[in-house]
């Protein structure tokens, strides 16, 4: 059972919103959920780690590339979307700084189900290494849907230390967009952990740049 309502959370984002209103600033700030841990020793108990699919898009901006064969540079062309082709990463010649600098320069990746398997080969474990390989798409799908889903998955991992924070959406999303993210980021949450809400201290929800204000 829930231990958080949806009628607090709905509260909470009220305040949010009008925080972010009185003091507009000049990008939209994002609202995250701030998770603090108890009885949990993360030298000893297993870290866990887990995916979320939400129903809104929680990060509209992510920049998302695709390493695509030359249907999917074609699709991306014809959609706007930002690409590299096979040929685009041979040119990288395996040189880490430069896969370093690709990897920094967007926040995801796809890449179409042929290359999947190609992509350590062409540039080593660089995307690995900073928790960014693509995610792989088939010719069948949409790469905007594909990308939007991306967008609107967020990743609950614990690394070691007892706090955990991801962005659940942004101030410019209504109420019910929002309740409903929050609400299912909670419970997914808490279904991960080991004593499910005896593991929890502390809920906090913040936009970017606003005061937090505790849930739980």
């Amino acid at each position: 059972m829930s231990k958080v309502s949806a009628s607090a959370v709905r509260d909470v984002i009220v305040e949010i919103q009008k925080g972010s209103q009185e003091k507009k600033r000049n990008f939209v700030e994002t609202v995250e959920l701030q998770i603090g841990l108890k009885n949990y020793d993360p030298q000893r108990d297993k870290r866990f780690s887990g995916t979320i699919k939400l129903p809104n898009v929680a990060r509209p901006n992510m920049s998302v590339c695709i390493l695509g064969d030359a249907f999917h540079c074609d699709q991306a062309k014809a959609a706007g979307m930002e690409f590299q082709s096979v040929d685009d990463l041979k040119k990288l010649n395996k040189n880490k700084k430069l896969i370093k600098k690709l990897a920094k320069k967007y926040d995801a990746f796809l890449a179409s189900e042929a290359l999947i398997k190609q992509i350590p080969r062409l540039l080593g474990p660089g995307l690995h290494k900073v928790g960014k390989f693509p995610t792989p798409v088939s010719h069948s799908e949409s790469l905007v849907d594909k990308a939007n889903e991306i967008r609107a998955t967020i990743k609950f991992q614990l690394k070691k230390v007892l706090c955990l924070a991801v962005a659940v959406g942004h101030v410019g999303m209504t109420e019910d967009q929002l309740v409903a993210n929050i609400m299912l980021s909670v419970n997914f949450l808490v279904s991960l952990l080991k004593k499910h809400w005896q593991n929890i201290k502390s809920l906090y929800l913040k936009s970017t740049m606003g005061k937090p204000h505790r849930l739980f």
